[in-house]
């Protein structure tokens, strides 16, 4: 019962992805050329693909391995599939959104990114940030206060000793650097860029990292260590929902690529999808053969067991019309004999004088 039940829900599987990769095109889907209820009545045993003087464990396991590796294959161009997807729609959101989504490559000029001052050096960065209208107000207001506890800016105090204004000093971990705190940002580094009809495009130069000098514990030289200021600022601003297109340089020669990329993924999709809907038509009539041979199997060894040996039963396929059920058994049962039922557990399963094993092609 339980490799049936899992065989069939690979079968469900199948038929559940073709389907949805079909949409309103579907088409019944067949085995062997014929539609599954005709197979169920033409039904006879594949003794080329399951030999039948194998003992029934190595059949069962037979049919089983092949359902898993379809189960398997499915599992594997689904995951293919979805992920070809999720990177033609991320496509479409970059080069239909507004500048919060929007590849800049596409959308900024040459001339007006010839103005702009950008710097990437060693210690300063200019980056890309993108406010929605509702927020430019505030985030002008405050783009230069923004992460002003991120940076230390103290020095050394000359007050205690004048006499070495200007002069080198070693004092490492003797100054306290964060005693006077700041924002990052390089003041009067802000410039608007441009604007669509939902938000603004600005660019602003930050400090890219901030050294903490080295100690000594006892003997022992502690290195220093390098701060980013980049990472921990930009999720100041993210946190704020001002959004920054991180990792965004300028070239010219990109535009217009991302139009090409999007093209390019909209075929790799549509050949994806018309070549596992050709998989799954095939696949669903091996896996259906493989369900149909377990049930066979199903009905020989429940029927041995309730009959005993030697085998002496005969198997008989009955279809029945839809609220129709109730009464073939009630009908088998008046042939055959009563049906039995424990009083002590409603949801005891009923016992009948047959075997009876029900199933939905």
């Amino acid at each position: 019962g339980k490799t049936d039940s899992i065989i069939e829900s690979i079968v469900r599987k199948v038929e559940k992805s073709s389907m949805e990769l079909a949409g309103k095109k579907a088409t019944e889907l067949t085995v062997g050329g014929v539609p599954s209820t005709r197979y169920i009545q033409q039904f006879a045993w594949d003794y080329a693909k399951y030999p039948n003087r194998r003992p029934l464990k190595e059949l069962v396991s037979l049919i089983s391995s092949g359902v898993s590796a379809i189960d398997e294959e499915l599992k594997q161009l689904s995951n293919s599939y979805g992920d070809k997807q999720a990177a033609l729609q991320d496509a479409k959101r970059k080069k239909g959104g507004n500048l919060t989504t929007v590849d800049l490559n596409d959308v900024l000029e040459e001339k007006v990114v010839k103005n702009l001052k950008i710097f990437d050096t060693e210690y300063l960065k200019t980056v890309f940030v993108a406010v929605s209208k509702s927020q430019v107000e505030v985030f002008e207001n405050e783009i230069y206060v923004l992460g002003g506890e991120l940076v230390g800016y103290g020095g050394p105090d000359w007050s205690g000793m004048p006499h070495g204004l200007g002069q080198p000093q070693n004092f490492g971990s003797q100054v306290d650097r964060h005693q006077k705190k700041g924002s990052p940002v390089v003041p009067g580094s802000l410039e608007k860029v441009m604007e669509d009809n939902d938000s603004v495009l600005y660019t602003v130069t930050v400090l890219k990292g901030m050294y903490e000098a080295g100690y000594y514990e006892g003997e022992e030289f502690v290195p220093g260590t390098k701060i980013d200021l980049l990472e921990a600022f930009s999720k100041i601003l993210r946190e704020k929902r001002y959004s920054v297109r991180e990792n965004f340089t300028y070239d010219p020669s990109q535009q217009g690529k991302s139009a090409m990329m999007m093209e390019q993924l909209q075929v790799e999709v549509d050949n994806m999808r018309s070549g596992l809907t050709r998989w799954c038509k095939t696949h669903y009539g091996e896996a259906f053969v493989a369900w149909m041979h377990i049930k066979v199997i199903r009905v020989f060894v429940e029927s041995v067991l309730r009959y005993g040996l030697p085998v002496d039963f005969t198997a008989v396929l009955y279809k029945v019309a839809s609220g129709k059920e109730v009464m073939l058994v009630n009908a088998l049962d008046k042939a055959f004999g009563e049906s039995v039922k424990g009083d002590d557990d409603p949801d005891e399963e009923e016992y009948h004088d047959f075997v009876l094993i029900k199933f939905e092609p």
